[in-house]
């Protein structure tokens, strides 16, 4: 299978500079040992794994890691894997100033399409009944493309059953009384190690704090910042209402920022001017799905230097993205300003109610203060299964896993829309679970009527504009990842019956 190599090995999130591959590959390792982002005794890929994912030969990591090992970064046992080697005193370097990789991002695309001669394909009932005749109600939908939801049919049930049992059987007797608000040290411990790996994220346990779900952890940071003074948090002007209405909720204005054809627009002259923090999907913008730029990634985190104020960063589906240049956590540029929130809602289910932040040291006091003195919410036995399978190396296989099988269909989607619809475009389809196909103006209304009547449940790009923000777009949010194996040809025949 040519694809067999990327369900194999763990991730490891790189930044690799200049144009020779082993020296560059050799600096970013050296980096990432001395600044303290990979701890000691982290396992590394193989070289086999590394080298497929970043597109380059075997041997070029094999060398570097020989190399590596000599130097005394690194120790390879055989068995054992290569692991970064225990060194006397790592000293955690400052968080780089400068401007991150280039290519790190791509420019988001805009889905905007021109105006569409209006006609119906067979199968697609008209958006308006006939006068004076009414339609019957369509009934509950078929099929369910809409956005937020992985494969549930796909949860690792008996991996997950494993780690469970081996997580009770060595789990101490405390662990079944009332827990440390911040979480387990076991899960945060693994967590600090896989987030600095896998998302370029400078962890550490004593920062970490687990909650039930992202919306729980905004909860508890937008109550901190009002209790700070903090008047308002800028959000984009594209994003779930629901985060918006909680920080509303907790007393805290929502100023929308602007939109442009590279994604969103963080002009300190704007909302930025008189907000304490942003919230922002820099890695994979929701809905619409592009990568905030590096230019841009830069200047919202010197705008929290100057202005002393945060970043909350939802990294929400940062393990899906199916190019060979991944984007890793804007929390890299600078741990005290930005807030790093990430859940396990989309790479295994949102059942588990288990989500993370890492804290700005001076943070971590009040927000666990806020959680309370008791952890009432995470519970004991699933954060251990949690941590148990993290440390086992199920976790990085089931990503790996899903991460091919969404790609692929997200490469069905966008053959099939070329094949039936060849005047639609298909948008944000490097990473995450859904697409955004462009409409022309005016007629996302329709379509869904359309979709309704189709059988089929998707929601509009409208859906998650902000109320202030003028309509200027018009399209379909299409979660490819929500489906089963099964429903997902049928879902797909549905949308393609609906588009116009």
């Amino acid at each position: 299978m040519a694809d067999e190599w990327a369900t194999f090995g763990a991730d490891l999130h790189l930044e690799l500079r200049g144009p020779r591959l082993r020296a560059g590959l050799m600096d970013a390792l050296r980096e990432a040992v001395r600044s303290g982002r990979l701890a000691a005794g982290t396992r590394l890929p193989s070289s086999r794994s590394l080298a497929a994912d970043l597109g380059v030969a075997r041997n070029t990591v094999a060398d570097a890691y020989a190399e590596l090992v000599a130097e005394g970064w690194l120790t390879a046992r055989q068995g054992s894997g290569t692991r970064v080697a225990r060194r006397a005193e790592p000293r955690r370097a400052e968080p780089r100033r400068t401007e991150p990789r280039r290519t790190e991002a791509r420019r988001s695309e805009s889905p905007r399409a021109a105006p569409r001669r209006a006609e119906h394909r067979p199968g697609v009932v008209p958006a308006a009944s006939p006068p004076g005749r009414a339609l019957p109600r369509p009934s509950a939908p078929a099929h369910n493309l809409k956005a937020g939801t992985p494969d549930l049919a796909s949860f690792p049930r008996a991996e997950w059953l494993k780690a469970y049992r081996r997580a009770l059987t060595a789990a101490p007797n405390e662990a079944f009384g009332y827990g440390d608000p911040r979480g387990r040290t076991e899960l945060r411990t693994v967590l600090a190690e896989y987030l600095a790996r896998a998302r370029g994220v400078y962890a550490r346990p004593e920062r970490i704090v687990v909650c039930a779900g992202f919306v729980h952890g905004l909860m508890l940071v937008g109550q901190v910042l009002r209790s700070r003074g903090v008047r308002d948090v800028a959000v984009e002007s594209y994003g779930l209402g629901l985060h918006a209405d909680l920080l509303t909720g907790a007393g805290l204005g929502t100023p929308a920022l602007p939109f442009d054809e590279r994604g969103t627009r963080v002009d300190d002259s704007g909302p930025l001017a008189s907000a304490g923090a942003v919230l922002m999907t820099a890695a994979h913008q929701f809905p619409l799905g592009g990568a905030l730029p590096p230019d841009r990634r830069a200047a919202v985190v010197d705008w929290a230097r100057a202005s002393g104020g945060f970043v909350l960063e939802d990294d929400y589906d940062g393990e899906f993205r199916y190019d060979r240049q991944r984007v890793g956590a804007l929390q890299g540029l600078d741990p005290e300003r930005v807030v790093y929130l990430g859940t396990a809602s989309k790479s295994l289910a949102p059942g588990l109610r288990l989500a993370w932040m890492v804290l700005p040291e001076s943070l971590v006091g009040e927000v666990v203060a806020a959680k309370g003195a008791v952890d009432w919410v995470s519970g004991a036995p699933d954060q251990l299964a949690f941590a148990e399978f993290l440390a086992s190396g199920a976790y990085d296989r089931h990503v790996r896993a899903m991460r091919l099988r969404y790609r692929r269909r997200r490469d069905q989607l966008v053959a099939a829309v070329a094949a039936r619809a060849p005047e639609t475009r298909v948008s944000g389809i490097a990473a995450g679970l859904h697409a955004v196909l462009a409409l022309p103006p005016g007629t996302e209304q329709d379509v869904l009527r359309a979709a309704a009547w189709n059988g089929l449940a998707v929601q509009g790009v409208n859906q998650f504009r902000r109320p202030t923000v003028p309509a200027t777009l018009d399209g379909l949010v299409v979660g490819y990842g929500t489906p089963s194996d099964s429903a997902w040809p049928g879902a797909l025949d549905a949308l393609l019956r609906t588009l116009p």
